[in-house]
């Protein structure tokens, strides 16, 4: 007997019949609809629903109606419009196959919340091809209007990566418009005044906190960034030559850097509330940190620096800065010190050695000026 025959037909309804099976996703006894009509010559026996979703006779009978007088699709139209929906490349879709591919890069969850927040709400069903400028151009004046220009910057380049993502894997089209980013100065570089910096120490000094005054001091010493410090291990540091080791420093390959003689001490002396963990700071139950903003917030605090000064990255700058015045560091070798890929990152310091080499040339004019004065 084939499971056609297996079916009852409806004795009210004609062409209307049912069914008596367990349901798979909820294990119980259930009815399952089944209808046929005649359509463009042919006739559909199709499934409809069954009685958990709330299907009856009456409601097969009136969906085969509406299916003969075109009101309803036949599963086979369904089908090919759920496939046509499928194949369509929307920005959300896109998005979900970039993470997909680019799952181990950096900075992806600060990505995820931009594109929830500001790019799916107003082109995450939309396809790229129907994109164009009468409805791109309101939303980007909307986010420079209410977001700041480096949100704005970064959600508008976020944009732009996904659909040359989409363009360069043969997903979709480019945009028919060039996606124009506004201009962001991001250079931000932060300096203290020797009373400031004498302040932030007395404050590192009195905080009770077991990591971060070390953190701190060890950012003033070196310049490591705030990642390199949650991931140091006390394996990368090499207490016989001296150096240290930083692990994916800024997303490039690993580099080290010297370590001072009060660098040295400054981790001998350094408390070590989980003795089994690697890390050099680590975080809840020896894990690796991610997290730091609370008590350096409250050190900056008790210092009376402005609200405006970044502790961590602030202190880099501070670092840069002082080897940079000195006029005893050449440019390559603050880079490598502060391992920037280019020398152009390192170029925001330059008119600080600049100001140190006037300084130094000064001093042969104050020479010659005494020996004209004692002749």
């Amino acid at each position: 007997m084939s499971k056609r025959e297996k079916r009852i037909k409806s004795r009210r309804y004609a062409e209307v019949y049912f069914e008596e099976r367990i349901h798979k996703a909820t294990g119980k006894k259930a009815k399952f609809f089944y209808i046929r009509y005649n359509k463009n010559g042919s006739r559909p026996f199709e499934l409809v629903g069954n009685s958990i979703e709330g299907w009856t006779e009456a409601k097969a009978n009136l969906e085969r109606s509406r299916r003969i007088e075109g009101k309803s699709l036949s599963n086979k139209e369904i089908r090919e419009q759920q496939k046509v929906k499928s194949d369509k490349w929307t920005v959300q879709k896109l998005w979900q196959e970039y993470l997909a591919q680019k799952h181990n890069l950096k900075g992806l969850k600060t990505d995820q919340n931009r594109f929830d927040n500001h790019i799916a709400p107003k082109f995450g069903s939309i396809e790229v091809g129907d994109i164009d400028q009468k409805t791109f151009l309101p939303w980007r004046a909307q986010l420079i209007a209410k977001k700041s220009p480096k949100t704005t910057w970064n959600v508008l380049e976020l944009f732009r990566r996904i659909i040359n993502f989409g363009v360069r894997q043969n997903l979709c089209k480019p945009l028919s418009f060039h996606m124009e980013l506004p201009t962001v100065n991001n250079i931000k570089t932060e300096d203290l005044t020797p009373e400031q910096l004498s302040k932030l120490l007395e404050a590192i000094k009195n905080d009770h906190h077991e990591h971060a005054g070390t953190m701190l001091m060890l950012v003033l010493y070196t310049g490591m960034r705030r990642g390199e410090l949650f991931r140091l291990q006390w394996d990368h540091i090499d207490w016989h030559r001296k150096f240290i080791r930083l692990i994916d420093p800024k997303g490039g390959p690993e580099q080290s850097i010297p370590m001072s003689t009060s660098v040295g001490t400054l981790l001998k002396n350094h408390q070590r509330p989980f003795p089994e963990s690697p890390y050099v700071f680590p975080g809840r139950d020896g894990h690796q940190r991610t997290e730091i903003s609370k008590p350096v917030r409250r050190i900056r605090e008790n210092a009376g620096l402005p609200d405006s000064f970044r502790p961590v990255q602030g202190l880099r700058h501070v670092f840069a800065s002082m080897m940079s015045s000195s006029g005893k560091v050449d440019s390559y070798t603050l880079q490598k010190l502060l391992t920037h890929k280019s020398p152009q990152m390192t170029q925001r310091y330059a008119h600080l050695r600049d100001e140190a080499l006037h300084s130094a040339s000064n001093i042969a004019d104050q020479i010659i000026q005494q020996a004209e004065i004692n002749d």
